[in-house]
């Protein structure tokens, strides 16, 4: 089980678990946010303090290449690094995972292209944003020769985890606002994906309470609500480490790249098309629980949200029109060819309606702004 940790003033509980962990070196993963956090005094006076040394580790991108994360491997080995900790978003985070992986794999052979043998190298996630979930996740996304290459194995999941509300601090409104509706979205999806059990189901139920019941605090860069924002992200990203996620997030992949556009926000758009078709068209239903598992489950999470269930649509896109989030103007009628036959189709088989390309196309188009 993942321990939990929340982040006191001076950082004690991480003293403990560093000291505990008997680890002489760290192989510290940061992004380019890093140095902006209270947390960075900590990491830098742990060698002074502890005589633990802090190997640091920032040499990738906001889409990590394979690359970076085969130079990751080499640093942790040539430091002799015992223990990874990754501070940052879902891209840090993703980079620790796959160089814990291949921490014990053969560096003579490409990564990916062999097995995966679970290790007991302790990994450490301090997620600075409230909305991937990568800390809680089996999934990790890197890119080789410009292809999406999803890593995949439970043993990448951090073992620890500490929430620390201080790194929310600093993020910038947009992507508060984006962060949070990449967690919202993850835990709408996962409730009503076809691969849902009652495990999943409880913990999208209890995401989407948190963070309906927090928003306002969290926006408003409260250290409560940033804290709460956290835990609810996490939980979220339990859900999904069950499910994966369905059609919005398969939808929401080229229109973050196309328009230049968050991935949460991008997600955000694509579940307020979704919701009301999925309401409309019951008998499209795909999950073998059949049609009226589909209406309970849509029904669980108007009830989540605190509304009746004829009115979730109307709930949720007042929610994300609430946060005044843009949306993307279509430029040409190319950008709908281009969006539709970017959607994953292994992705919509865990969506519970059936969708074809004419309705792909048909959303597509009530998503964006029309000239």
């Amino acid at each position: 089980m993942q321990q939990i940790l929340t982040a006191s003033a001076d950082y004690a509980e991480l003293d403990e678990y560093f000291v505990q962990s008997g680890a002489e070196s760290i192989l510290l993963v940061c992004d380019s946010a890093f140095g902006f956090l209270r947390i960075r005094d900590y990491f830098e006076t742990l060698e002074a303090r502890r005589g633990i040394r802090v190997v640091r580790f920032s040499d990738f991108q906001p889409n990590p290449l394979y690359e970076s994360v085969v130079k990751g491997v080499e640093i942790f080995h040539e430091n002799g690094c015992g223990l990874i900790a990754a501070v940052g978003g879902g891209s840090a985070i993703d980079v620790a995972k796959c160089i814990k992986l291949y921490s014990n794999m053969d560096s003579s052979e490409n990564y990916l292209k062999q097995q995966i043998v679970p290790n007991d190298v302790p990994l450490l996630a301090v997620p600075t944003t409230a909305g991937t979930g990568s800390e809680a996740t089996r999934y990790a996304v890197i890119y080789y020769n410009g292809a999406k290459q999803s890593v995949t194995d439970y043993s990448c999941i951090p073992s620890t985890v500490l929430f620390d509300a201080s790194a929310l601090k600093t993020l910038p409104v947009y992507q508060k606002k984006a962060t949070m509706m990449d967690a919202l979205c993850h835990a709408i999806e996962s409730f009503w994906s076809v691969n849902s059990n009652a495990e999943s189901m409880g913990y999208s139920q209890q995401a989407i309470e948190m963070i309906v019941a927090n928003k306002a605090s969290y926006l408003a860069n409260e250290e409560a609500g940033n804290e709460k924002m956290l835990k609810a992200a996490n939980i979220a990203g339990k859900a999904i480490n069950i499910t994966q996620t369905t059609a919005g997030h398969a939808m929401c992949y080229k229109l973050t790249s196309l328009y230049g556009i968050a991935h949460g926000h991008a997600a955000a758009l694509c579940d307020k098309a979704l919701i009301p078709f999925m309401m409309q068209h019951p008998e499209a239903c795909i999950d073998p629980r059949g049609e009226q598992h589909l209406k309970q489950v849509l029904g669980k999470i108007a009830a989540a949200f605190g509304c009746k269930p004829e009115a979730l649509a109307e709930c949720f896109a007042a929610l994300v029109d609430s946060l005044e989030l843009p949306v993307p103007e279509v430029r040409s009628p190319e950008d709908i060819d281009t969006l539709k036959i970017s959607v994953n189709p292994d992705r919509l088989k865990n969506h519970p309606v059936k969708l074809t390309a004419e309705t792909i196309e048909s959303l597509y188009k009530q998503i964006l702004r029309q000239e």
